[in-house]
């Protein structure tokens, strides 16, 4: 019996079928194709916001080399003084201290300059997210006017018919937005700390009856 009703009911959707399937047809695509890399390399505010992520790199070279001059000459004149000890004598306390503060420099140079490399890698992404936020809408409102109802990026074709090519004029609609970019990405959010479990309190000793 339950075969019958299941299979009666699949005969029934199976009749049913085509006219939903009519009802819910899908409009004919009409693609319309843009080069947002292209927009991201080229817009008026991308370009600023790129030219002040460049400076930001120039400036972590600049200070890497401020950091790691001073401790190349020191390193070279510590591997100076350990290779003119006796053979089989340690450095003396004033050497010992003089490598390890070295050894102390350049591990905070090194730290210093990891921090700020991570830093700007968040920029770099925090600026990308900015500019794709900005390049959607216009995508999506010359793509009305256009009458495409689907967008693909460039980089994902093979090859296109120039006249599907709407990068221009999205180009000319995110430039109408004159805004800046943040270049600045705000700090990671740092996980919550768990609240300490506070010790369970004993409950006084209740005075046994007499």
């Amino acid at each position: 019996m339950t075969k019958i009703i299941f299979g009666t009911a699949a005969a029934v959707f199976a009749l049913a079928a085509p006219a939903a399937l009519q009802a819910q047809a899908l409009p004919a695509a009409t693609v319309a194709v843009v080069d947002t890399d292209r927009i991201m390399e080229t817009c008026t505010t991308c370009v600023a916001a790129q030219t002040q992520l460049q400076a930001q790199v120039t400036q972590l070279q600049q200070r890497a080399q401020q950091l790691g001059t001073p401790l190349q000459t020191e390193e070279q004149a510590l591997q100076t003084a350990v290779r003119a000890l006796p053979q089989g004598q340690q450095p003396d306390a004033a050497l010992t201290t003089r490598i390890q503060t070295f050894q102390t420099q350049q591990q905070n140079a090194r730290t210093e300059i990891a921090q700020r490399e991570q830093q700007i890698q968040r920029n770099v992404a925090f600026v990308r997210q900015q500019m794709a936020e900005r390049i959607q809408p216009a995508i999506v409102s010359v793509m009305q006017q256009r009458g495409a109802n689907m967008a693909v990026d460039r980089a994902a074709t093979l090859a296109i018919n120039p006249a599907v090519e709407i990068t221009d004029a999205v180009l000319a609609v995110v430039n109408q937005n004159t805004a800046a970019f943040n270049v600045n990405a705000p700090a990671p959010q740092q996980p919550a700390q768990q609240p300490a479990q506070q010790p369970a309190q004993q409950q006084p000793a209740r005075p046994q009856g007499r």
